[in-house]
């Protein structure tokens, strides 16, 4: 694979996954980063042909003293810097007399001990200090080694951003009547939010495909410019990350699967004789470690640490003009920073080069690193 970083010379617009059209709506919604399907729209037009292609990410990356750093989301699996586990692995927990939802991954408690925290007089709004809500490469790699994250790691560094490394700023589009100096009546104004990297900062991105950098790519509504360069300091980061991630995989015991980019998990299923597709914040192929009938199939989930799910909305090519493209139905994704805790750990079934799914993999979606878990 070969990395590369984009850098906007100008602010992004990166509409979501919500239908839009002008007049019907004042609001134009907005999402950042941008997902594995715009990326690899915008990569496509770089191609005189059509060419199948391979991507991971999108990622951020910053330019530091030391060099370019690649930034991951946060794990999401924690109160502040307080690691969560699962109530099924935490026999010490006064919480084991509970009652629970067997039907749903276990609860997440504190892990003994921390039940007193220094942090939970804090208020996230303080300007004394603020958590970071991307990780570097660094912190990141120790998280693989040693299943840790360190308190003084989740502090965002002075001047650096690593909470909310752009600022948003609102954009209004007008359209005016033909001859006039008025706007239309309709479809004439509608108000959207665009993205503004801060300096040093830039997406990442690698596909299997080498290109000669620099150069331009049009990237999001309106196609603004971004600079696209190769940068071969992130090729070691990705592959250190990789190397440790699949050596906790193949050790196997409980261990922590974190998901760094959106993950599409859809099954196709028959309700009242209407075949519908359904999409959920886990793999439909990791089964529940815990059942509450003899015909359920026991598996190696143990619980899930998740937030709101991503919407993503893409386009087919029309069969009869194949210069046209019409929408295809939304699906919704499990955030980036998702942690799932397993028994064993477990690969995906769309990784499976050799299946229709593995399609999402190819666009950048599910990708998740191993980590073994430690008390």
């Amino acid at each position: 694979m070969f990395w590369y970083t984009l850098t906007p010379l100008d602010l992004l617009l990166l509409r979501d996954a919500k239908p839009f059209t002008p007049g019907e709506r004042a609001w134009a919604g907005s999402i950042f980063p941008p997902n594995g399907h715009t990326i690899a729209g915008a990569l496509r037009g770089l191609f005189s042909q059509k060419k199948d292609f391979r991507l991971i990410g999108p990622f951020l990356c910053r330019q530091t003293e030391s060099g370019n750093k690649l930034y991951l989301p946060r794990p999401l699996g924690f109160y502040k810097s307080t690691p969560l586990v699962p109530l099924e692995w935490n026999s010490d927990s006064y919480l084991q007399a509970a009652l629970w939802d067997k039907t749903e991954p276990s609860p997440l408690v504190k892990p003994p001990g921390q039940l007193a925290d220094e942090e939970d007089n804090y208020s996230p709004s303080s300007s004394e200090k603020k958590f970071r809500q991307y990780l570097p490469y660094e912190v990141v790699q120790k998280y693989l080694e040693t299943g840790h994250i360190d308190r003084e790691d989740w502090i965002v560094e002075g001047g650096s951003y690593e909470d909310q490394p752009w600022t948003i700023e609102t954009r209004s589009h007008n359209s005016i009547e033909e001859g006039t100096r008025q706007v239309k009546a309709a479809d004439g104004y509608f108000v959207e939010n665009g993205i503004r990297l801060y300096a040093k900062w830039s997406l990442a991105i690698a596909i299997d495909q080498e290109i000669d950098t620099p150069m331009t790519l049009r990237l999001g509504g309106e196609g603004h410019r971004t600079i696209l360069q190769r940068c071969h300091e992130l090729d070691e980061q990705w592959a250190s990350l990789q190397q440790q991630s699949q050596k906790n995989f193949k050790s196997g015991g409980k261990s922590i699967a974190y998901l760094v980019t959106p993950g599409v998990f859809e099954r196709k299923d028959k309700y009242q004789g209407t075949e519908k597709s359904l999409c959920r914040a886990f793999p439909w192929e990791w089964k529940l470690a815990h059942t509450v009938n003899k015909n359920q199939i026991l598996g190696d989930l143990v619980s899930v640490a998740t937030d709101k799910a991503v919407p993503i909305s893409c386009r087919f090519r029309d069969k009869d003009e194949i210069t046209k493209s019409i929408p295809a139905p939304q699906v919704f994704a499990a955030p980036p920073g998702s942690l799932y805790y397993l028994n064993q750990p477990r690969s995906l079934f769309q990784d499976d080069g050799q299946t229709q799914v593995n399609k999402w993999r190819k666009l950048g979606y599910s990708e998740l690193l191993w980590i073994n878990y430690k008390l």
